[in-house]
């Protein structure tokens, strides 16, 4: 389970097999180590193309894994996936979850409204986590207009907080108890001051107030722990209620298509091209909506589309179809795309994308049923609203980048993402009490204490400046970035050090505990990098053993360079702090060879078929560079 949550590797050695990176051998070297993974690593080595054959597979989380490891228990078959294929572990963790505890807990179903209703009552409130794009109000509206509480009936009080609205929302509060009305106070996270009123007034009408008295609360999830607001009183009081935003295609698409209803389908006087297009709009937006989930592969910026530009694309759409006798192609595809959706819409080339949909999307061919939205999806045909729905579930291919018209491979940089997100924050709720000690029972302040001491014995020796400085004499552009380099190197080092030994000192109670110094406790014992130490360094996405490792590697190249300072055979641009101070570095050696303006100077870069162990001497002129 620790290794399953934490995933600690070993940087060690590098990957003998090509379908997995140095991070995920890391992993396996690891697992090895564990009696019931023994030669696990030598397996993998030995049966290369097996291995190969199941991890590089579309599913992996449904083959068998090879020979007798197959037979390893379901929580076993976990902690090889992680290794891998990290990235399909949230379907890995779905079939453990569906095997170990029933199907229910799987399956996405959402509760309706009128079942929470029963459970709420003058001393529960309900509280709405909002997410984008969902509007529970609406939910709360049905529900009264069915019992009588409406703002006609003057027994339903609607405030949306924000500036000076603190008082009309405690005056409905008074009233409300007295009355036996109900109350939505919507986005409370604005006015921080307010909460504790709030919570006391919500606490002095939970007794004997009137029966039919409610109140209903919404406001936005912090982004960070630390910028949480809501008192606990309020939360602990509440039947707490969140609508996610839909997740996939099938889920997508029956949201948008929620929106509408059977009269709305037949509203048109021509049904046929108007269905047809409004098929056409709810699978647009549904594609749109669900890109960002690719980041930067799906849009180069993050755009709050929503459900208000479907519904003004299908007015329009309505309009359009009824004042002309033909259907205006050119115009629709304009206005929806340019103007509904494109107004959100701020980079060129993300433009263009949202254009080339809809070509494809829009099309007079789908009024001859010939037009395929995705591999295997054609637009429906003319049906009713009920039918439409049920074609989705039906006809819809399973969730893959196919359905939005990309490559598999897009997938992976998100799930494991998500993967990495879902075991992060188990590891961030295991309880954290050093009575019920970690796996093998060691506390936590052991593992801290061996990780502080195994870093500080490997962690080399700064670099001596004014030593190298007097080995130089010309001081060449590659000499100077091998100087910078080394400086930002000792300030990080230093920093390394500095604050292992104050936290040393700090667990033997030889120093008073500072936040500083439990903030990196906290870091080395969940394996992420301290904050004091990434703002010294270079971007990284390692943990802390791999990141240490990683550091490691930096500093014997860095050691190498500067032993006689000739340029490294091969220099590894990625490790780095600033790349590009060495990309100029070799437009200014250029110039000052052949006394040429560095202003019209640029690079030129071309794939060589050799590996970097090949070269044994750097090139005349340039430079070799890896790591790419």
């Amino acid at each position: 389970m620790d290794f399953l949550l934490r995933f600690p590797v070993k940087m060690d050695s590098s990957s003998p097999v090509d379908f997995l990176s140095n991070y995920s051998w890391g992993g396996i070297k690891v697992l090895s180590e564990f009696e019931d993974f023994r030669n696990l690593d030598r397996d993998i080595e030995g049966s290369a193309k097996r291995w190969k054959k199941f991890a590089e597979s579309e599913c992996p989380e449904k083959e068998k894994f090879p020979q007798e490891w197959k037979n390893k228990t379901t929580l076993q078959k976990l902690c090889m996936m992680r290794a891998l294929r990290p990235d399909r572990m949230t379907y890995a963790v779905q079939n453990f979850v569906e095997e170990k505890l029933g199907t229910q807990y799987v399956e996405n179903r959402s509760v309706e409204f009128s079942k929470s209703y029963e459970e709420s009552g003058p001393e529960t409130p309900i509280f709405f986590v909002l997410s984008p794009g969902v509007n529970p109000l609406k939910d709360v509206e049905a529900i009264g207009t069915k019992l009588g509480f409406t703002i006609d009936n003057k027994n339903f009080h609607n405030v949306s907080l924000g500036q000076g609205q603190e008082i009309v929302a405690e005056q409905a509060l008074d009233l409300a108890a007295k009355e036996g009305h109900w109350v939505v106070l919507q986005n409370v996270h604005l006015v921080a001051k307010w909460l504790s009123t709030l919570e006391k007034k919500i606490e002095k009408y939970s007794i004997g107030s009137h029966d039919s008295y409610r109140v209903y609360i919404s406001a936005e999830p912090a982004a960070t722990r630390e910028s949480h607001i809501i008192p606990q009183g309020i939360l602990e009081s509440s039947i707490k209620i969140t609508n996610e935003p839909p997740t996939g295609m099938q889920a997508n698409l029956h949201k948008a298509l929620d929106n509408f209803n059977q009269e709305t389908l037949e509203m048109c006087s021509r049904e046929t091209e108007f269905k047809s297009l409004l098929q056409s709009l709810c699978y647009f937006h549904a594609v749109l909506s669900e890109r960002k989930k690719f980041g930067p592969q799906g849009w180069n910026r993050p755009y709050p589309f929503n459900v208000g530009d479907l519904t003004i694309s299908v007015n329009v759409l309505f309009n359009y179809l009824e004042a002309n006798s033909k259907v205006p192609w050119n115009d629709l595809r304009y206005l929806f795309c340019e103007i509904m959706y494109g107004g959100h819409i701020t980079d060129d080339w993300d433009r263009k994308l949202c254009r080339t949909y809809l070509e494809v999307y829009m099309h007079p061919d789908q009024l001859e049923g010939e037009l395929l939205l995705a591999p295997g999806y054609p637009v429906p045909p003319n049906m009713d609203y009920k039918g439409y729905h049920e074609y989705i579930d039906e006809v819809l291919p399973p969730e893959s980048p196919y359905l939005y018209g990309l490559h598999p491979n897009a997938e992976i940089g998100v799930l494991t993402t998500t993967s990495e997100n879902l075991f992060r924050t188990l590891l961030e709720m295991q309880p954290k009490d050093a009575a019920g000690a970690g796996a093998g029972g060691i506390t936590r302040e052991e593992k801290v204490k061996a990780l502080l001491d195994e870093i500080l014995e490997k962690l080399p020796e700064e670099f001596n400046i004014i030593e190298l400085l007097s080995k130089v004499e010309d001081r060449t552009p590659y000499i100077v970035v091998a100087f910078q380099e080394c400086e930002r190197m000792n300030i990080l080092t230093k920093e390394l050090r500095q604050s292992l030994k104050q936290l040393d000192l700090g667990l033997k109670g030889e120093l008073t505990i500072t936040p500083d110094m439990e903030e990196l406790e906290s870091a080395m014992f969940f394996d992420s990098v301290p904050e004091s130490w990434t703002k010294r360094a270079y971007p990284s996405m390692y943990g802390l053993t791999a990141w240490f490792a990683d550091l490691l590697i930096r500093i014997k190249e860095l050691e190498a360079w500067t032993t006689d300072f000739q340029l490294p055979n091969v220099v590894w641009l990625g490790g780095l702090f600033n790349p590009q101070s060495f990309l100029t570095a070799i437009m200014q050696s250029m110039a000052r060879k052949n006394e040429w303006p560095l202003d019209k100077m640029c690079l030129q870069c071309d794939a060589t078929k050799k590996n970097k162990e090949d070269f044994n001497s750097p090139p005349r002129e340039g430079s070799y560079i890896h790591g790419l």
